[in-house]
């Protein structure tokens, strides 16, 4: 059964950017949509891990943006009923490092950061295990980031959505952006009926670059795979988010090969999270054994005790990668009416709240928190037209 119906502002897509989209611009007394093809948390949000995360961001637009954000979702924490119902966790991350020049550059790194606002704690060899009783004894040192958090990613959005107060339509395929006469945009058509508005927000995540393509302008962007292994659950003996200090260079990597660099989180739940593996071979789910294994063996080596652990499961899903490593944030000038919230790779869960926010005072025509010009939709043809 087809269907028209009217709001101010069409969101694409049900994930955590799209959840935020929607409670920020509710907030802001906007009549809000929230159109998706699948449920809530359905795509890379539900494959997620849930990391509120400043301490692998270096100093620019995408710390700006987490710093941004990590203040937004303490507060939504705060608020009755929220944060517990989202499972919200500031337990800080340590990063670690198992060889003098890994601990030297990860001491630079972090001086950068100190400089921009980040709380960027130095911890000697001998202090790491009074953070992580059961880290391997064999490191040079680490920096206790007090900022970094963590959320259960499905219920987060859920909640989010929930709270926006927004209509929510899953289910439906978003099939083509409508524009007027002088190019505007006036809603989208979905597979059941169309939806009318004058903003519509592209939160579709990895799947952004095909809503941009429907309303007729580039974006690129790229799937990139990754997967977590689960395990059994434990007593709490993971007490921060643990990663080596080399996946930091792994995030920013622009090479397309199986990359793996040992992260590993308790949760609330009891399992721990086994992370991180990175490559580009578009949309396959195909299960990779080589991956899994680094994962395996990269978690034991910060972990001894996980030897003898069970993995439950393993699940994969998409980054929405750019080729710049920046989200795509705010109003396309090529298109009026057309807002872009997505590329945020595999930060989008951190992000979340602070893209939302951006998006909903841009939506009001308020000033921004941040200035939105390195995440212009349209900077990479402007780059090429530089050229």
């Amino acid at each position: 059964m087809s269907m028209r119906l009217t709001c101010d502002v069409v969101v694409v897509g049900a994930g955590m950017v799209g959840a935020a989209c929607a409670l920020y611009a509710s907030r802001a007394g906007l009549d809000v949509t929230v159109v998706d093809r699948g449920p809530v948390a359905g795509g890379t949000t539900g494959a997620g891990e849930g990391n509120l995360l400043v301490s692998d961001k270096e100093p620019g637009p995408e710390l700006e943006l987490a710093l941004l954000s990590g203040r937004l979702w303490a507060e939504l924490a705060a608020e009755p009923g929220l944060g517990t119902a989202f499972e919200y966790e500031p337990k800080g991350g340590l990063v670690v490092a198992a060889a003098p020049e890994g601990l030297a550059a990860l001491e630079k790194f972090a001086a950068g950061q100190r400089a921009a606002g980040v709380t960027a704690v130095s911890v000697a060899t001998d202090q790491l295990r009074s953070y992580e009783p059961h880290l391997a004894p064999a490191m040079e040192g680490g920096v206790y980031y007090p900022q970094d958090a963590q959320v259960m990613p499905t219920l987060a959005a859920a909640h989010l959505v929930r709270a926006s107060g927004a209509r929510l339509l899953t289910g439906r395929t978003v099939t083509e952006v409508l524009r007027g006469a002088d190019g505007a945009v006036r809603g989208v058509r979905t597979d059941r009926g169309d939806l009318h508005a004058p903003a519509v927000v592209n939160a579709a995540g990895t799947w952004g670059g095909e809503v941009a393509g429907l309303a007729g302008v580039p974006l690129p962007v790229l799937p990139r795979r990754g997967f977590v292994l689960v395990t059994e659950p434990l007593p709490r003996r993971v007490r921060h988010k643990v990663y080596a200090a080399d996946y930091v260079a792994d995030v920013a990597s622009d090479s397309a090969a199986l990359q793996t660099s040992p992260v590993v989180e308790g949760t609330a739940a009891g399992p721990v999270l086994i992370g991180a593996s990175r490559e580009r071979v578009g949309f396959d789910r195909s299960f990779s054994l080589p991956a899994v294994r680094e994962l395996a063996a990269g978690a034991t080596r910060l972990f001894p005790f996980l030897a003898d652990v069970r993995a439950m499961r393993t699940y994969l899903g998409f980054r929405p990668y750019m080729p710049d490593h920046l989200p795509a944030i705010g109003p396309d000038p090529r298109v009026p009416g057309l807002f872009h919230a997505c590329g945020h790779e595999g930060a989008g869960i951190g992000l979340a709240t602070g893209t939302g926010q951006l998006i909903a005072q841009t939506l009001t025509a308020k000033t921004p928190d941040l200035d939105l010009t390195p995440f212009r939709p349209d900077r990479f043809r402007r780059a090429e037209e530089a050229s």
